[in-house]
């Protein structure tokens, strides 16, 4: 049974998506921009502090009900729940966790607020999954830490008011030497590129990150020497687990989708609905969205209850984004010719689909 937080998270979220976010949402995937004006009534509603406690500024929930944020979000747009989830996770985790008083004061709650903007940066050009691969170097120096390197695919990159940054602090030394650092986008030696052009999740704005003789005090090393991977990992599985849950939320938009429209559209005498061909397809998404949300939820609540959640999120997000997929890709078939026309949001959910693999 379903708690009440929980149900009266999701109704709050159903209706802001209904009412805000689905009527604007090819605005802002034409537009391809960053959505301030979003972003802001999230945090006004207290979405962005979801999973931090009451005491720092959150809302004490947990990552059962960040993940029914995420999945509500991506009901209406999986760029604005990406953005969503960024700054909830990834963005300030680190900040949160290992940041001083200071760094929190002047960057962690005003991100709570949604005046400044996360962001994480982890990928490089010759390190994608390969994190042993990094070569962002850190070196220690009397001013503190300079860094030098280049990442890229950062999602808020170009919009980003900092970054947790996972850097190298001893050449070869693996994962053994990878830390996290905390480097605002105003330190001398930070830039961006010019945000990526993509195929999908448009407003969800990427971009290269660069670091050139960037020096930073020695508290804005967010992590122990030697233990960013370490602190990656106890993460992690609450990555994969709200990665399912913005799977989840497209999924089933690409289901609603193709249930209204196997009612609406005839031939030959009646809704294309009531062949066995398209009843087939709908009830293969129906399959996979229950699946995916038994296995999501199964996921998070271990995490909630502090259990080891590894394998449970690792399956989750797998079958979850295999699931969106398949989804909003039937969902193509049965528009048939509509779906290649930009009017229906069916061709979004086709190209969005994409960011949940990488």
């Amino acid at each position: 049974m379903r708690s009440d937080p929980e149900k009266a998270l999701r109704a709050a979220m159903t209706r802001f998506v209904d009412q805000e976010v689905i009527p604007r949402a090819k605005a802002m995937d034409e537009a391809a921009e960053f959505p301030r004006e979003m972003f802001k009534m999230l945090a006004d509603m207290g979405c962005f502090g979801i999973r931090y406690p009451k005491k720092a500024g959150g809302q004490g929930g947990n990552s059962t009900l960040f993940c029914v944020m995420c999945e509500e979000l991506a009901r209406g747009y999986l760029s604005l729940a990406a953005i969503t989830a960024m700054q909830c996770l990834m963005g300030t985790n680190f900040l949160f966790k290992y940041g001083n008083d200071e760094l929190k004061e002047r960057y962690f709650h005003p991100a709570m607020r949604g005046e400044k903007v996360a962001s994480f940066a982890l990928t490089e050009p010759e390190a994608a999954t390969d994190l042993s691969n990094v070569r962002t170097l850190a070196e220690h120096i009397p001013e503190g830490w300079r860094i030098n390197g280049q990442k890229t695919w950062i999602t808020n990159g170009p919009v980003a008011d900092f970054f947790t940054v996972l850097c190298q602090t001893k050449r070869g030394s693996g994962l053994k030497g990878l830390n996290f650092f905390f480097v605002p986008r105003d330190f001398p030696g930070v830039s961006t590129s010019p945000a990526f052009e993509k195929l999908g999740t448009k407003a969800a704005v990427i971009s290269e990150l660069a670091f050139t003789d960037v020096i930073l005090p020695d508290h804005h090393r967010l992590s122990p020497e030697g233990q960013g991977m370490k602190n990656l990992f106890a993460i992690l599985a609450e990555i994969r687990t709200m990665t399912a849950a913005l799977a989840l939320g497209l999924s089933r938009a690409a289901f609603d989708a193709s249930r209204k429209y196997a009612m609406e559209r005839v031939q030959f005498g009646q809704p294309i609905g009531r062949f066995q061909l398209i009843q087939s397809k709908i009830a293969q998404m129906a399959i996979g969205i229950h699946a995916s949300r038994l296995m999501t939820y199964d996921a998070a609540r271990m995490i909630d209850q502090g259990r080891p959640a590894m394998k449970e999120a690792s399956m989750a997000k797998y079958f979850a984004t295999e699931t969106a997929c398949m989804a909003s890709d039937e969902a193509t078939r049965i528009f048939g010719a509509y779906a290649y026309s930009m009017e229906y949001d069916v061709q979004r959910f086709y190209r969005d689909n994409r960011f949940l693999l990488y």
